[in-house]
């Protein structure tokens, strides 16, 4: 879900050329919701083998993955952790749609809508531990690393950028700039080509605003984040010219008169501070073709020759060790 930023951040086109040669780190969970998404059936079915176990998230990991790696990108996967409690409603309103969306994703089945199918089928998508550690499997196969965060797997992500052990994260959500991001490309795993990459860099959202980060994720919070509710009737415009005018959340809650659902100072905490793991290795490693066969095509029903293709394409990480080492 993430902030909505939309309104007041921008972004600009850039190529995939532009990311050639660079580490980017990627939001597992954002990125498996969109493979479970978009790629399914006519009707809305998503992909799954003859044991009708899903593999929708397996066909876009190794196919959108390898692409990313023939443009030249150093793709790294980052999982989230433990979720933070501020979260539980979040998690449960999402969880309501699903199960609403898969009620009418049924009904609309049953009486031959398939347009509305497809269109509720995409919003029930559910992210299972088979999902899971299926796709950690996958990318260990692949040669392509993966880390386990602590919290956030943005928060993660955006930590190893500003590190400098990454480029960017690739992430559909706002929340990788509260998190200090400096840079997040959108739209870098959707399928089909629906859309270019899009660069949105945090210095200059903060030139544009004219605000601090800290005022940042001040907004941040006044317009609702997936931690805490935000302030009813309060969007992202509305919302910059209250923190500008009287300078962080604190004096802006005074003058608005009303109390949020979460201490400020908490919701600060988990963009300004979150934990994450500093302990970790990039090693991108060759790919092996028997087993992600054996994996993906005896165990799943995957097509062998398209498989090969795709693996084929991971070859160009086949770099010698001492060229990946400036990442560490």
């Amino acid at each position: 879900m993430g902030v909505k930023f939309k309104d007041i951040v921008s972004s600009e086109e850039i190529r995939f050329e532009d990311l050639n040669g660079k580490v980017v780190a990627l939001d597992a969970a954002n990125v498996i919701y969109q493979f479970l998404s978009s790629i399914r059936q006519l009707d809305g079915t998503p992909l799954k083998d003859q044991n009708g176990r899903v593999t929708s998230h397996f066909s876009g990991i190794l196919y959108r993955t390898s692409s990313l790696v023939e443009k030249g990108m150093k793709p790294v996967y980052v999982f989230d952790g433990r979720s933070s409690a501020l979260k539980k409603e979040t998690q449960q309103k999402r969880k309501e749609i699903k199960e609403e969306s898969e009620r009418r994703w049924k009904e609309a089945l049953e009486e031959g809508r398939l347009d509305d199918a497809r269109k509720f089928a995409v919003r029930s998508s559910r992210m299972s531990p088979e999902i899971v550690e299926g796709s950690k499997k996958l990318l260990k196969l692949m040669g392509i690393p993966y880390i386990q965060a602590k919290g956030e797997g943005e928060a993660q992500a955006s930590y190893m950028v500003e590190r400098g052990d990454a480029w960017c994260v690739a992430s559909q959500d706002y929340d990788c700039i509260l998190f200090g991001a400096s840079r997040m490309v959108k739209n870098l795993t959707i399928s089909g080509g629906q859309a270019s990459p899009e660069l949105i860099q945090l210095n200059k959202i903060l030139k544009n605003l004219d605000v601090t980060r800290q005022q940042l994720v001040d907004l941040a919070i006044m317009v609702g984040t997936d931690f805490n509710q935000g302030i009813k009737g309060i969007g992202a415009k509305k919302g910059l010219k209250l923190i500008k005018k009287h300078g962080d959340i604190y004096h802006a809650l005074e003058h608005l008169d009303v109390e949020l659902d979460v201490d400020p100072d908490i919701l600060r905490d988990m963009f300004l501070n979150h934990e994450v793991e500093s302990h970790y290795q990039l090693k991108w490693q060759k790919a092996n073709p028997e087993e992600i066969v054996e994996f993906l095509c005896r165990e799943h029903d995957f097509s062998e020759d398209r498989v090969l293709t795709a693996v084929d394409k991971l070859k160009k990480l086949e770099t010698t060790q001492s060229s990946l080492e400036q990442w560490f």
